[in-house]
């Protein structure tokens, strides 16, 4: 693996492979294991992404925070409860591909392809490429590729978890008119009116393609999310009694992040024929007012 100067591999904790980014434009974490980002953090400003501090850090394991890779179904299996929740490929290896670094920052590639143990949960043959671009902006797309004979469809999800200083304080806009479902809370699809806020647990799948502003009023600070890809886009703070029930969380986390996932979510389903393509990619823009 031949790696620019501003990156760097570590084994932490021993036998996990972890890419560490040390760039004058931004700083950043990158776990071989999900091809997970768990850092971001621009010069100058304080870490974007929320990660647990009771995240477990194993091979096989999804870790609780940053960017996990949802794929190729996000949330529980369609049809079978026993599968892993948000697919498989954030709990497998992934290769590291072309890693290069320039004055604007670093751009890192990894790959993922479908293998006898992909096959065993998903009889599909894919070909998966992730693209992180980290520097004073961070741009985080998934290629997807049908490599096989037949048709399949998929859905998926850049989950991502934003630091906020308070959630309570916190709002996110531009989904103003658009509909939603509450996802396992409610089946009815409602009509946003206003900012999202945050008085209790909120598990909502929005439908639209527009970029989103999480307002960090005590933060002192707006995170632009745009994205391509998805007609989907979730927004998630599981409050207190899902803290409570998340070994891999601290109870009262839930006061310092929200989750805005550029999503490919039912009922935006992609259909993948043989030899199709389709990339969900996501970028975050840190402004101050």
């Amino acid at each position: 693996m031949s790696l620019p100067s501003s990156v760097r591999l570590l084994e932490e904790p021993a036998g996990y492979p972890v890419l560490v980014i040390d760039h004058a434009s931004a700083k950043g974490r990158i776990a071989l294991n999900g091809a997970h980002v768990m850092e971001w953090r621009p010069a100058g400003e304080k870490p974007v992404l929320y990660m647990s501090p009771d995240a477990l850090l194993a091979e096989g394991k999804a870790i609780r925070g940053g960017i996990p890779v949802c794929w190729p179904w996000f949330g529980p299996h369609p049809t079978d409860s026993a599968q892993p929740a948000h697919g498989f490929v954030r709990n497998m290896l992934w290769t590291v591909g072309e890693v290069v670094e320039n004055m604007a920052g670093v751009t890192l590639q990894f790959h993922l392809k479908d293998s006898e143990a992909s096959r065993a949960i998903w009889p599909h043959a894919f070909a998966l490429m992730l693209e992180v671009k980290m520097g004073a902006q961070l741009s985080i797309a998934l290629h997807i590729k049908n490599t096989g004979a037949e048709a399949w469809s998929m859905t998926g999800a850049l989950h991502t978890y934003f630091c906020v200083a308070d959630v309570r304080e916190a709002a996110v806009i531009g989904l103003d008119d658009a509909f939603y479902v509450e996802s396992r809370l409610s089946p009815e699809r409602i009509e946003q009116s206003g900012p999202v806020i945050f008085d209790r647990e909120v598990d909502r799948n929005y439908e639209s393609r527009d970029t989103v502003r999480l307002l960090d009023r005590k933060g002192g600070r707006t995170l632009v999310v745009e994205k391509s890809g998805s007609h989907a886009t979730i927004v998630w703070n599981p409050w207190i009694e899902k803290s409570k029930r998340l070994s891999d969380l601290p109870d009262e986390a839930y006061f310092g992040f929200v989750c805005i996932e550029a999503a490919n979510a039912a009922p935006d389903v992609v259909a993948m024929h043989p030899g199709k393509e389709h990339v969900l990619s996501q970028k975050v823009i840190v402004q101050h007012s």
